[in-house]
């Protein structure tokens, strides 16, 4: 059996992607430096490294299960409502502005930081809060995407009735 390969997997039509993926991705991360600007508690500037106890990582956590919750969002809206959307979108918006605002690693780093502070209950707390958090947000924006697909149909159905 022959397989066909994917239209994305052929060699010209990867350089698209790729560059969406880095425009997203840019403006991503500079949302993300925005938040953190803004809300400094537990960002890399308001840690204390090694000379006390650190602040827990608030900032960090908000911004990933922000990005979770808008992930689930994109993830319905692209697949059941923007179907004719241009092929480009989802990778430059889930891949490069969702994936350049999260912080995985920053949150690794953080939760590094607090077990050597030797504060290991908010190490545990934030490994555990931020798994939880990230993936109760991706459930809750795939239902509220979900549920505002499923109104906007209503209210279209009900515009040509003529009740």
């Amino acid at each position: 059996m022959h397989l066909h390969p994917h239209p994305d997997s052929a060699v010209g039509s990867r350089a698209p992607v790729v560059a969406a993926v880095a425009v997203g991705g840019a403006v991503g991360a500079l949302l993300r430096y925005g938040a953190s600007r803004l809300w400094r508690n537990g960002s890399d500037a308001a840690l204390l490294w090694r000379t006390g106890e650190a602040s827990f990582p608030v900032t960090t956590l908000l911004i990933n299960v922000v990005g979770c919750f808008l992930m689930g969002v994109l993830t319905i809206a692209v697949k059941e409502r923007f179907t004719g959307a241009p092929r480009l979108l989802n990778p430059m918006l889930g891949t490069g502005v969702l994936g350049g605002f999260t912080t995985f690693s920053s949150y690794t780093d953080d939760t590094r930081r607090l077990f050597e502070n030797d504060q290991p209950g908010y190490a545990v707390t934030n490994l555990l809060v931020t798994v939880a958090g990230c993936l109760t947000a991706v459930v809750l924006g795939v239902v509220v995407a979900r549920l505002a697909l499923v109104r906007d149909r209503h209210a279209g159905a009900g515009e040509g009735s003529g009740s």
